[in-house]
């Protein structure tokens, strides 16, 4: 790729940065060092003119700019994404919107993508391991194709890590299990099944994903069979 590239895409971050707004995303947890505080229309914005370009997305990517990093997944092409790449991108996230940016935009549609769950989901660095619950709640709406049983072979994830008190990590595990849950009318029982033994447990994360996913999955149950109004 030619440098003049990856120079004129930075020269567009930096053209677009919003300093003044990097204390108030500080607050909400977007962080990471040279952050120019783009929000996230005006990445896609820039996205659409750069297009996909793996090569440019491999380089923004090493920059370390979380915003050149969200920039990376919008121009990335998932068919291209090696195991490695991805593993690379993983060990190197630092704030939770660029990791969930990734997973929407990039690491959902690739091939390799339903392998990385586990392995993701294993790894003990706070954001590396929130991916892998990420992801997996994105594939629950993304992937329509994928065939309920593999996300019914997923729960177990939720509930080994289910006792990681860490904000983003309980977080992600929380919306993995509401995301399935809400996936389809098979999958919502197993769901709150997983969600009421975790209400049970001693850990206070378990009791809070628990606690937060049944309740939205019970509303939800309880809406879809509620009876229609009459007519006549």
């Amino acid at each position: 790729m030619p440098a003049a590239r990856l120079d004129e895409a930075l020269a567009r971050l930096r053209a677009a940065a919003r300093l003044d707004a990097l204390a108030d995303m500080a607050r909400f947890g977007l962080t990471g060092e040279g952050r120019l505080g783009l929000a996230v229309p005006t990445l896609r914005a820039l996205a659409r003119e750069f297009r996909r370009d793996h090569d440019l997305a491999l380089a923004l990517w090493d920059t370390g700019i979380p915003d050149a990093q969200i920039l990376a997944g919008m121009a990335a092409e998932p068919a291209k994404l090696t195991a490695a790449q991805m593993d690379h991108w993983v060990a190197g996230l630092r704030a939770w919107d660029v990791c969930d940016q990734a997973c929407l935009n990039a690491f959902v549609k690739s091939p390799l993508a339903w392998d990385a769950i586990p392995r993701w989901a294993a790894r003990e660095p706070e954001f590396e391991k929130r991916a892998g619950f990420a992801l997996l709640a994105v594939a629950a709406v993304h992937q329509k194709q994928r065939p309920d049983a593999d996300f019914l072979a997923r729960l177990p994830l939720i509930e080994q890590a289910a006792a990681d008190d860490r904000n983003f990590v309980k977080k992600a595990v929380n919306w993995a299990l509401r995301q399935i849950g809400k996936r389809s009318a098979a999958l919502r029982e197993p769901a709150l099944t997983v969600a009421e033994r975790l209400c049970g447990r001693e850990e206070k994360s378990a009791r809070w994903i628990g606690g937060d996913a049944r309740r939205e999955l019970s509303q939800r149950m309880a809406s879809s069979s509620a009876p229609g109004p009459s007519v006549g």
